[in-house]
């Protein structure tokens, strides 16, 4: 039961999964708020209930004893003021009666038979009273109505008393009746509460190994990607969702760039052996056309890693994922350039497309620390540059420039045409380079001696050279202040 269990869970979406964890936050919410209702009538609404009737019956007797002194006073002297103290007196002992409980349900045969007796007596009572205060002779019949008036107030009182007795003994009942509940509630919440708990921590669990540990894989392997370490474990996981489905992709494209990525050492490897320029570009041509082919031979079929980012995005859509829609599509466009690039030119809007596709992956990585801006005074469209141009640079600026900072920093691409040449800046202000360091990438470049400099702007140094003859590239640095990659090539007007 409980594997079934583990894999219906593993085969819904991160949407459902994302629902029913909510859902059953929600029901448990709803359930602590069912008990602490539970748990307010049970303590406090009930004996609150009790209370009450006990004031009823005391309100009534007071009422009662007050009336009473007040008609005994009247009666013996007249005054006025005492007339107009009893008639209040009057008023409330009439409010109290109203208020005694009279539902047999609630209060019970003995208490209902007592209420219904005093009620009929109070209004007998009432009756007789109202004829003495209205009686402006003291005849003899007054004088025995009077006396009645007197014995029917003292069996109200006595019933009165009797009420309230009853009421008393009543509530105490109940409150006994109580105690083994009160007693129960709260160990009954004590354990509900741990049960709840342990139902959200058993869902947490299950969110954080199907949801959180693969992203957490995912993104621990990315940056040991952007190390240059291709060859790490591939990332685990037993989803049979969009997630699971990412991660399979990814395995596969660590494998493909690996494999790419020595198919480059072998390409400059290759371009070591050859030292003469037009040699060189024939065999350069020769074998990089056989790398071309092993490197078709050596990857994962790229239709499949393509279209598999693609459904993945769809999902990603779907689920109303947007950045994660556009890092999978920025990732595709990517492989694609970089691996189905044959060209050797290529138009500068679309060099600039993926170095804005591989600057979103790199804020996505970086957060703020690294900005990037663009400006372009040209037309795209029309003037080509060879390819892979911007994405080393960007990337050396990156990792020696602004990755050492703290607190990062800015590059800045500015493309100009000045007499018939396309002029190219990358800059950066990270933390440039002393002027030994500096001078010695210099002679490496000149010297075509890449033990001295990075392989990433010796090839471009070299393809300039090969490709344009008046094509030309310079770097301008300063400790502390940042560096400047500078490249001249001829306009050329999209041939």
């Amino acid at each position: 039961m409980r594997q079934r269990l583990g894999k219906l869970w593993r085969i819904r979406t991160i949407k459902q999964k994302i629902k029913l964890f909510t859902n059953a936050v929600f029901f448990i919410i709803l359930l602590s708020i069912f008990l602490a209702v539970w748990a307010i009538k049970a303590s406090l609404l009930d004996f609150s209930a009790i209370l009450m009737d006990n004031s009823l019956a005391g309100n009534f007797v007071q009422c009662m004893e007050a009336e009473t002194e007040l008609f005994q006073t009247y009666i013996r002297n007249g005054n006025s003021d005492v007339f107009t103290e009893l008639q209040q007196a009057m008023e409330k002992t009439a409010g109290a009666v109203k208020q005694l409980p009279y539902d047999y349900k609630k209060t019970g045969e003995k208490r209902y038979a007592r209420t219904w007796a005093v009620r009929n007596l109070y209004a007998v009572y009432c009756e007789k009273r109202d004829q003495i205060l209205r009686a402006e002779e003291k005849s003899a019949e007054y004088i025995g109505i009077l006396y009645e008036v007197y014995d029917m107030q003292d069996f109200l009182q006595r019933y009165a008393e009797q009420l309230m007795r009853d009421t008393m003994e009543d509530g105490a009942d109940i409150y006994a009746g109580k105690v083994e509940t009160i007693i129960i509630v709260p160990a009954v919440i004590i354990i509900m509460e741990i049960l709840f708990f342990l139902c959200i921590r058993k869902l947490s669990g299950l969110m954080n190994r199907s949801i959180v540990a693969p992203v957490t894989e995912l993104a621990e392997a990315s940056r040991k990607i952007a190390e240059n370490d291709f060859y790490i474990a591939d990332v685990q996981t037993q989803n049979e969702d969009e997630l699971g489905d990412l991660v399979r992709a990814f395995n596969k494209m660590k494998y493909a760039t690996g494999e790419y990525i020595m198919a480059l050492e072998e390409r400059r490897k290759a371009l070591d052996l050859y030292h003469a320029e037009e040699l060189e570009k024939l065999e350069i041509a020769g074998r990089l056309d056989a790398m071309e082919l092993a490197l078709l031979k050596s990857q994962i079929n790229p239709h499949f890693l393509f279209n598999t980012l693609n459904v993945i995005g769809g999902m990603a859509d779907l689920e109303g994922a947007q950045t994660t829609e556009r890092m999978i599509q920025s990732l595709s466009f990517l492989f694609r350039y970089n691996l189905k690039t044959p060209e050797e030119k290529v138009s500068l809007a679309r060099e600039l497309k993926v170095i804005r596709d591989y600057m979103f992956l790199q804020e996505m990585r970086f957060g703020s620390r690294i900005t990037c801006g663009i400006d372009c005074q040209v037309d795209g469209e029309r003037v080509m540059i060879p390819a892979f141009t911007f994405q080393p640079l960007v990337e050396n600026a990156i990792i020696h420039g602004l990755a050492p900072k703290e607190e990062g920093g800015r590059i800045q691409i500015r493309i100009r045409e000045r007499s018939g040449m396309i002029c190219i800046a990358v800059a950066d202000n990270g933390v440039g380079m002393e002027r030994d360091v500096l001078a010695a990438l210099r002679r490496g470049m000149e010297q075509e001696d890449t033990g001295r400099g990075s392989i990433g702007l010796f090839n471009i140094c070299k393809r300039l050279h090969i490709m344009y003859d008046t094509g030309r590239m310079r770097i301008y640095s300063k400790a502390g202040y940042g560096t400047i990659v500078s490249i001249r090539i001829p306009d050329e007007k999209g041939r």
